[in-house]
């Protein structure tokens, strides 16, 4: 029903920054209004934490603590794309970065709490 494709991962220096994104789409072609959309990690090893979520409807954020002051979540309406951009980056930063979504109007946190889930893409900071 959701379509998440990710994109905008790389390679960067410790220090440096990227933006990733999010493209959705939805099966009928209506609006994310009623959706929420997150963006998890997993480090190899690691289970897939939490980084940022958005509402989509009012543009509402939360974050995980340690990327508050560095990380950015933000929605493009009119593209249904969701960014995070990351600035500061840090080695511990390095992970697959996954798109999800769910269909409430509450910003999730756990990832057994979405259902749609982008393929990731990989953010490798180097020290």
């Amino acid at each position: 029903q959701v379509h998440l494709v990710e994109s905008g991962g790389g390679l960067v220096q410790a220090g440096g920054s990227l933006r990733l994104a999010c493209q959705a789409s939805e099966a009928s072609g209506r609006t994310f209004s009623t959706y929420v959309m997150g963006w998890f990690r997993q480090a190899p090893g690691k289970e897939r934490e939490f980084v940022a979520g958005l509402r989509w409807n009012d543009g509402s954020k939360e974050y995980k603590d340690s990327v508050k002051d560095r990380f950015l979540i933000s929605r493009d309406v009119a593209k249904n794309t969701v960014y995070l951009q990351m600035a500061n980056l840090k080695p511990d930063d390095t992970a697959v970065y996954y798109c999800a979504a769910d269909k409430t109007v509450v910003v999730h946190k756990g990832v057994d709490e979405y259902d749609y889930w982008g393929q990731g893409t990989q953010v490798t900071v180097s020290s």
